[in-house]
């Protein structure tokens, strides 16, 4: 692997390697150990949901908790309603390095509500969405997508395209589509 730094927005990292936000996984004591531990340049928080920071939900505002956590952090938010996202970015500004926007989640629960990895079905509204984030903070914003729905929708061309249109400073592609989760090795094909 190649090591370099590497600089998002006004950001810069010490290097490329950067620890992927994971519900359940990459809370505060996990991110703790693993910059204590590692040579990471950027550390995420879990997926924070948009809706409950708007409804004010004291289990959603603990998973904002980054104190003594060395920096750079990214604060990982997601959901499908623009206004909503915009009022989430300005929550975590106070805290965050870099906003990264989730478009990536398959988990059932996320997907059924509109957010995550459903939003790839309708790039449009993704370009809304971050385009709200970016004009509701100074923080550089990033985006997680997957390459696609399925294999009928592969979408990552035309979703990243809006997405960079909005204003965003980097995106991460998942190489699976919605419906392949975490199965199967990842395959690229030129689109």
């Amino acid at each position: 692997m190649y090591i370099h730094k590497l600089k998002i927005g006004d950001v810069e990292l010490e290097n490329n390697i950067i620890l992927a936000p994971m519900a359940g996984i990459t809370d505060r004591a996990f991110r703790i150990i693993c910059k204590k531990y590692g040579d990471i340049g950027l550390t995420c928080t879990e997926m924070i949901s948009s809706r409950a920071l708007y409804y004010n939900d004291q289990k959603t505002k603990a998973l904002l908790n980054t104190s003594k956590e060395k920096r750079p952090i990214s604060f990982q938010i997601f959901g499908n309603d623009p206004e909503i996202m915009g009022y989430a970015a300005k929550i975590i500004s106070k805290q965050a390095d870099i906003i990264d926007i989730n478009f990536g989640c398959p988990a059932p629960k996320v997907v059924k509500n509109g957010d995550g990895s459903r939003l790839l079905l309708d790039p449009k509204l993704v370009g809304k969405i971050v385009k709200s984030v970016v004009k509701n903070t100074t923080k550089p914003v990033t985006a997680k997508i997957r390459k696609g729905w399925n294999s009928e929708n592969i979408t990552a061309v035309e979703v990243a395209k809006e997405i960079e249109q909005a204003g965003a400073s980097a995106i991460t592609v998942h190489g699976r589509t919605r419906e392949e989760y975490y199965s199967r090795a990842c395959r690229f094909r030129n689109y």
